[in-house]
């Protein structure tokens, strides 16, 4: 049978139909109700992208860093990355973002320096120059407003990759936005994020920095006995598309970049969540 909801418009919904049907933002405020039809059957599902987990598991803070697999890995005060040398930048990075950490202060941002905890050290900011790719950061210098200390900490050279700017300042930008707005509703994500690094890329600089052609976020969240998992991966050209359309399992992501993410997770929750790519108990 059919079911009729009303809902109010998002914040969200708002800004996608003001840039893609060009309406008027008054226009679509007066109509602040949408009518929905959605098709309803007898039965209850119960979402699949939620996993009920031993006390054991959701009690404890679990080691959430993907499986080491050779490459450098970086220990900075707020976020650990995985230094891939072959082609000057991280392969991921990876954080806690909680809700009391989220702030708007107005720091001076700092220039871009070498990574010094990286032995083999981190590309020059020089290889960016004139090559028409912003220096992309991927722990975002908003997720770390908090403080001074861990908001220049983002400006290491090993916490950056090639990035057109219609993406950098796009698509890539309302993700992360997106991540912070969960980090809230949430109380606490877990974020694994870089490039897809494969032997195909076009370089830039002297020190032949890759140019990733996709980039990824993989998020965590952990309640007290429940976790859920969503996964994007998104090419890097800029889009109007909604976020959602690029939402993938997580094990695609593993596939592409051949990363092995939560690997402490027991495996039959691990591949439960994995595999599964339904977005519905996450608020878009």
């Amino acid at each position: 049978m059919f079911l009729f909801t009303v809902k109010k418009l998002s914040e969200y919904d708002i800004q996608y139909l003001y840039k893609s049907m060009r309406l008027p933002l008054r226009t679509i405020t007066q109509f602040c109700l949408i009518i929905t039809v959605s098709l309803c059957s007898c039965k209850t599902e119960t979402s699949n992208d939620l996993v009920t987990v031993p006390p054991d598991v959701s009690a404890t803070n679990f080691d959430y860093l993907p499986q080491y697999n050779g490459n450098q890995i970086v220990k900075h005060e707020f976020y650990t990355l995985s230094y891939a040398e072959k082609f000057e930048q991280a392969e991921w990075v990876a954080y806690e973002l909680k809700s009391e950490s989220l702030a708007n202060n107005n720091f001076n941002r700092p220039l871009f320096i070498q990574d010094e905890s990286v032995k083999t050290g981190s590309a020059d900011w020089r290889n960016y120059k004139k090559s028409g790719f912003d220096k992309g950061h991927l722990c975002p210098a908003g997720d770390m407003k908090f403080s001074e200390n861990a908001f220049n900490d983002t400006f290491y050279t090993s916490n950056i990759s090639p990035q057109k700017h219609d993406f950098n300042c796009g698509i890539w930008n309302r993700l992360e936005q997106k991540v912070r707005y969960w980090a809230e509703k949430y109380k606490s994500i877990y974020i694994i994020t870089g490039p897809v690094l494969n032997s195909n890329l076009t370089t830039i600089g002297k020190e032949n920095v890759a140019v990733p052609k996709y980039f990824y976020k993989v998020l965590l969240h952990k309640s007290k006995n429940e976790i859920k998992m969503i996964a994007f991966l998104v090419p890097s050209v800029d889009s109007q598309e909604p976020l959602y359309n690029f939402v993938v399992s997580v094990a695609a992501v593993e596939k592409q970049t051949g990363l092995n993410f939560f690997p402490s997770l027991p495996d039959p929750i691990e591949k439960k969540l994995e595999k599964n790519s339904n977005y519905k108990n996450w608020s878009f």
